[in-house]
């Protein structure tokens, strides 16, 4: 696979803006000309660790979707499906999935709709976001386990992929039998109106269901919506050395903005072990090649126009409402991580009662339900 090079800080000081992107209502226009106009094939030799298979998946809810895939149908114990967050890709479980497949699972890792080699990534900023609303991601999952001849699966989701993870347990336990989220805690399903029959109009429209707060920024988006497709994605979580300063955006601060002086040295970048520039060099070939603005329509379907609760292109939702995640699952996070310290979980999101916070997240001990903490934050394999 012959990838361009870029140096490191060129990568680093690609897509911090894109880490908390822009939420704002779309205007709509003609399409947009694809940023992709040919399908890539399966990773090249080499690419991958030994035992991780690059392949396709036609026929997923309308996608061809790319997949990562180790272990063997054949006598595994189970199948584990693996989802990615943003800015990442189903390569970022690489380095679980040889040994999840040592311990005899069948493991899938895909890049979700608009990432990577799956269909969708050639999108622009005024193009409809309907594809991307939580439940036909959803379908996407439940379209991709069937395709593989699986009726029950383990799930577990990083990032905004803990997210979509949350919503396929909630959706349908019978088939993701057990959840794993990384970082990002669930925010529980819709509370809808109760009692207001006989409450004022007003008063029954106050009544409505809870929301995600906007707290991404839409000028973030545009920005990086004009840098060039070059700007691949920034990392800033390190192994070496003690866990970054947990950083927290000003009201009229972005994300770039906050990290930048937490930007790591030359000597830093150099000493990195556990992201070789070969690897790095995967994620640079990537975006350069479909941009961010697949990745960013996740975003921009849950704050921009509905809530993820229910409203908008989200409003089917609310069928949800009262659910919790009550099969088995673990919610993982370290003690720095941004999302389980800034928008800590209702316990109402989980089966049984609430235990107290270890500190590094807010945690529940409920049938099946725990809490994991790790002295420094937890990755995917970036």
């Amino acid at each position: 696979m012959r990838l361009q090079a870029l140096t490191r800080r060129q990568l680093l000081q690609g897509a911090a803006a894109g880490v908390a992107t822009g939420v704002a209502t779309p205007r709509f226009a003609a399409p947009s000309p694809p940023v992709q106009r040919r399908r890539p094939g399966p990773y090249a030799a080499g690419v991958l660790p030994r035992g991780v298979r690059s392949r396709f998946v036609a026929g997923v809810n309308g996608l061809r979707m790319h997949v990562l895939e180790a272990g063997l149908r054949a006598g595994a114990r189970a199948s584990v499906l693996l989802l990615h967050g943003f800015p990442e890709l189903a390569y970022s479980w690489r380095r679980l999935m040889p040994a999840l497949a040592a311990a005899g699972y069948h493991v899938m890792a895909p890049d979700l709709r608009g990432y990577g080699r799956t269909d969708g990534t050639d999108v622009r900023y005024d193009d409809d976001l309907r594809p991307f609303r939580m439940l036909n991601q959803v379908r996407d999952m439940l379209a991709l386990v069937s395709a593989f001849g699986y009726r029950r699966v383990h799930l577990a989701g990083h990032d905004f992929g803990s997210l979509v993870a949350s919503w396929c347990a909630v959706a349908r336990p019978d088939v993701f039998r057990s959840v794993v989220l990384m970082s990002a805690p669930f925010g529980g399903t819709a509370t809808l109106p109760f009692t207001t029959a006989a409450a004022p109009r007003a008063a029954a429209g106050a009544a409505g269901g809870a929301r995600l707060p906007a707290r991404l920024l839409p000028h973030e988006e545009r920005r990086l919506e004009r840098q060039p497709p070059a700007a691949a994605p920034r990392v800033v979580r390190r192994r070496a050395g003690p866990p970054a300063p947990l950083l927290r955006p000003g009201p009229r601060q972005g994300m770039a903005e906050t990290v930048a002086e937490h930007m790591p040295s030359a000597a830093e970048i150099a000493a990195c072990e556990w992201l070789p520039d070969d690897e790095l060099r995967v994620y640079s070939a990537e975006y350069r090649r479909t941009g961010f603005q697949g990745g960013l329509q996740w975003y921009r379907s849950v704050g921009s126009v509905s809530s993820i609760f229910g409203g908008g292109i989200n409003a089917d939702l609310q069928v949800f409402a009262g659910r919790t995640i009550d099969q088995p699952s673990l919610f993982i996070a370290g003690p720095r991580d941004w999302a389980s310290t800034s928008a800590p979980a209702p316990s109402s999101a989980w089966k049984g009662a609430p235990a107290p916070t270890c500190g590094a997240c807010t945690s529940w001990r409920g049938p099946g339900t725990g809490c994991s903490r790790s002295s420094r934050p937890r990755s995917t394999g970036w």
